[in-house]
């Protein structure tokens, strides 16, 4: 199994200059890479790292043939024809990895030049963490929020069905009355009028905590198969999932009730669907270089909606690793190291001085220290937000109870009245 396993694959045709011929086989984009694989040969003929690319442009081949053309540094050009689905898709995707580089800016930049430390890795690791608990936090608060409405329903409810009881001992009180009008039918229009008001009111909050905003990332997305990838944007609400256009205008909105499976082909690539009787599926395919952030969000929303391929197990057997590590495990011919083999005698000594410097810094682990007690303060104000949403179940499973007793006992008041 590679140990960077491609992100997407099209068909394609590659032009080898040296050789002035056009070359078929598959065109791939991984976590760092760009790579041509001939089909004869099964051999590398072109691969260069996303940091490398100074622009993407779709031109034409003689005046006549269609291409996508990628010009890497030290001004190399490479031309990619014969693409499927078309090159308009290849184009969306490549274009969308590229911006936003899969890696962190600093990494990226430096690519192979400079291996990251220890420290810096830990802390990335860390970074990560803090991100992912922060937005289980967000998801805790609108939780709360739901369950606070909730509590506020129930008690408007309480109030109501008092007001219910005290109607009902006037109507089981004897029934003759010298002034004519019965003053209780006034009060039961007003009461009612306050309850319409503030169920509206309820709904109106409800509806407002419902259309907030968890995350939002760019991705290119389609509707069913690859034909047809746009760039615009995925986000992640606490009642739906919407996909929008790159003017935000809204595409297609998958209410949370409606989803019914959601498969993760890898961690920048995910397909929403949603079933129906009698008419076609509604599938949505969303694909983005940010998509690990929104899947820990998903994760938490849609457990038991979400299902994991058999492409994602080979994302998984191949964790994000150093630079170094990830060029060591390409292929033999797509090698594309900067590593000197030989080290000249006058840079020993500075080569001794890196090796006996320590792989965390002083300032790193100061700065791992912050960060590790923020993630410490961030999980007791989960565990705090959690333990008080149990307190405000179990309130809620009690004056449900309650609610459903006097509802029933109210009812066969009526009925005896009737």
């Amino acid at each position: 199994m590679s140990r960077d396993a491609p992100i997407h694959s099209w068909p394609a045709s590659y032009y080898i200059n040296s050789e002035k011929r056009w070359e078929s086989g598959t065109l791939s984009l991984t976590r760092t890479t760009v790579r041509f694989i001939s089909s004869h040969s099964k051999g590398c003929v072109a691969s260069f790292r996303l940091s490398r690319i100074v622009e993407i442009k779709m031109e034409t081949s003689s005046f006549i043939f269609s291409t996508l053309t990628v010009l890497e540094e030290g001004n190399v050009k490479h031309w990619f024809g014969s693409l499927k689905p078309h090159r308009a898709a290849v184009f969306n995707v490549l274009e969308h990895f590229w911006r936003e580089r899969l890696l962190s800016p600093t990494s990226e930049a430096r690519g192979a030049e400079s291996q990251p430390s220890k420290g810096r890795e830990l802390i990335n690791l860390v970074a990560g963490a803090q991100r992912r608990l922060g937005d289980t936090g967000m998801v805790l608060s609108h939780q709360g929020e739901q369950f606070d409405n909730m509590m506020q329903g129930l008690e408007n409810i309480d109030s109501d069905l008092g007001v219910a009881d005290k109607l009902l001992s006037e109507l089981e009180s004897p029934s003759w009355w010298p002034f004519g009008k019965l003053p209780w039918k006034s009060q039961q229009e007003a009461k009612a009028e306050d309850a319409s008001k503030a169920a509206a009111a309820l709904s109106a909050g409800k509806d407002s905590s419902r259309s907030k905003v968890i995350a939002s990332i760019p991705a290119v997305l389609s509707k069913g198969g690859d034909s047809d990838l746009k760039p615009g944007c995925l986000l992640v609400l606490v009642s739906s999932l919407e996909a929008r256009d790159t003017g935000c205008h809204l595409i297609h909105r998958f209410e949370r009730s409606e989803i019914d499976e959601i498969r993760v082909h890898s961690p920048y690539e995910i397909a929403v669907r949603q079933r129906f009787i009698g008419k076609p599926d509604v599938c949505y395919r969303f694909l983005s270089a940010k998509m690990p952030e929104a899947l820990c969000v998903l994760e938490m929303q849609y457990r038991k909606k979400m299902e994991l391929t058999s492409e994602y197990a080979a994302f998984r057997a191949t964790p994000l690793a150093s630079p170094s590590d990830r060029e060591a495990g390409l292929t033999q011919g797509c090698q594309d190291t900067e590593l000197p083999v030989e080290v000249p005698a006058g840079e020993l000594s500075q080569l001794q001085v890196q090796v006996l410097q320590p792989s965390v810094s002083q300032a790193e682990a100061q700065e791992l220290k912050q960060m590790l007690m923020q993630l410490k303060n961030l999980a007791l104000e989960a565990e705090t937000e959690l333990e008080r949403q149990d307190e405000v179940l179990d309130v809620l499973t009690s004056s449900t109870d309650r609610a459903t007793m006097h509802i029933g006992k109210h009812t066969c008041r009526m009925k005896r009245l009737l």
